[in-house]
């Protein structure tokens, strides 16, 4: 009698365990430690903006509209960083954004000129993430 309640009680627990949800919900990957690391960032690294916009518009507009256009753009984007930062730096433990950790900006993924990215753009060594040196790159230059 006791082989098959050992064997009930195992095949019981092996059903539970290939039935568990093993997914993440869907607002996992965002919480309140990334929209704190996010504030740090975008507090730190924001002046990154300037350059990367000024960078931008030369290459796209030219010598003089980077440095008239794309200096104020990149004024602009910096104080905007800066700002963000201290807003979700101060407010990390709180869903904000429409009940969740998300950053309050609009992404930049639809929208060309407009828009942010999570992440301030890194200067230097291209790393393997996709939210940095989004720009085009011609192979003749």
């Amino acid at each position: 009698m006791k082989f098959p309640a050992l064997l009930a009680v195992a095949l019981l627990t092996g059903a539970s365990i290939a039935f568990a949800d093993i997914q993440a919900p869907p607002a996992s990957e965002f919480g309140p430690t990334r929209k704190l690391g996010r504030g740090i960032s975008n507090i730190a690294f924001g002046s990154t903006e300037l350059l990367t916009s000024f960078t931008e518009v030369n290459y796209s507009e030219g010598n003089s509209a980077a440095w008239s256009y794309g200096l104020v753009r990149g004024v602009g984007r910096t104080l905007a960083r800066l700002g963000y930062g201290i807003y979700e730096t101060a407010l990390f433990p709180f869903p904000t954004a429409k009940g969740t950790y998300r950053p309050a900006y609009k992404s930049d993924i639809p929208w060309i000129h407009c828009g942010y990215s999570e992440f301030p753009p890194e200067l230097g060594f291209e790393s393997r993430y996709n939210y940095v040196r989004d720009y085009p790159r011609d192979p003749s230059l």
